[in-house]
């Protein structure tokens, strides 16, 4: 099979939300992208999201159809960026894809982040989650987007930096509402410059664990949130990362698991983790988070 086929890990962090994780894996059984490995870690506080029988029937469909599936069922919670930690330890491909358990994603989306990352040879590639329930509700401060008029480069920002307000293209429905009004035939797979993107991120592997991947978890109460954010701004800074317009990524507007939200990782830990960059040799030299979509 060639290069262009080859294997991609899935990792979907879940908890209490089998309905919509069986939602989720669904969409991901649709992928055009014939080789998906998914990787499921389940820290649902009483019986196992995988036991339902929603979930259960999804990943019967999935194996059928020849995706593999690995489950795995972790207790007690040490926070979203052990989780993470652990998903990443189970990723043996090239490219790997962290999904949330409340995601519907389009047939193409895996193939598009996918030859996006290897065209830019950047570190990670997003599609920000559009939140439909807010469709018609224009907000023309918060549409601003910045696209990469040329190749995608390392890029530092920083909390309360003015690329930071970035974040706010990706609230509500406000990229849903630019990518409607921008739709023309040389609109698809655009690249913008982010903050970070939240529940659809596609990773170089090897460029995640260089820049210390979340083995930050450590540094951090269990109870935490910005874990994604703080991990997409180490991988950034050292070798570029992007969002792409069509997204083709749509949340469920679930009420967050994450409750608890006094230490968001970004503003307590620093930018530069410890030790020298392995991979920097060869490459080209150089708001507050929300939580919802509110």
């Amino acid at each position: 099979m060639s290069a262009g086929h080859d294997t991609i890990d899935v990792l979907v962090p879940t908890c209490n939300r089998p309905a919509a994780l069986a939602v989720t894996l669904a969409t991901l059984g649709s992928q055009s992208w014939p080789r998906l490995r998914i990787v499921v870690s389940d820290q649902s506080e009483r019986a196992g999201a995988c036991e339902q029988p929603e979930v259960a029937a999804v990943l019967r469909y999935l194996r059928a159809t020849g995706r593999s599936v690995d489950t795995f069922r972790r207790l007690p919670r040490r926070g979203m960026a052990e989780q993470r930690a652990f998903l990443l330890s189970q990723a043996r491909a090239a490219v790997c894809l962290f999904v949330d358990d409340d995601v519907i994603l389009e047939p193409d989306l895996v193939a598009r982040l996918h030859g996006v990352l290897r065209a830019e040879g950047c570190g990670f590639v997003g599609s920000a989650l559009h939140g439909l329930s807010y469709l018609g509700q224009l907000r023309p401060a918060h549409e601003a987007v910045e696209f990469w008029n040329g190749p995608v480069r390392p890029e530092t920002v920083r909390t309360g930096s003015a690329a930071w307000a970035r974040h706010h293209l990706h609230s509500a429905a406000n990229l849903f509402h630019v990518q409607t009004r921008l739709a023309t035939g040389d609109a698809v797979n655009r690249r913008y410059k982010v903050a970070w993107v939240g529940g659809c991120v596609m990773f170089d592997t090897g460029m995640l664990r260089a820049a210390g991947g979340f083995d930050f978890w450590r540094e951090l109460p269990s109870q935490h949130c910005g874990e994604d954010v703080l991990a997409q701004q180490r991988v950034m800074a050292r070798y570029g990362g992007c969002a792409i317009l069509p997204s083709g990524a749509y949340h469920m507007e679930l009420p967050t698991t994450v409750t608890v939200r006094a230490v968001d990782a970004p503003y307590v830990l620093p930018l530069e983790p410890d030790g020298p960059d392995p991979m920097q040799q060869d490459r080209l030299p150089q708001g507050r988070r929300s939580g919802t979509l509110e």
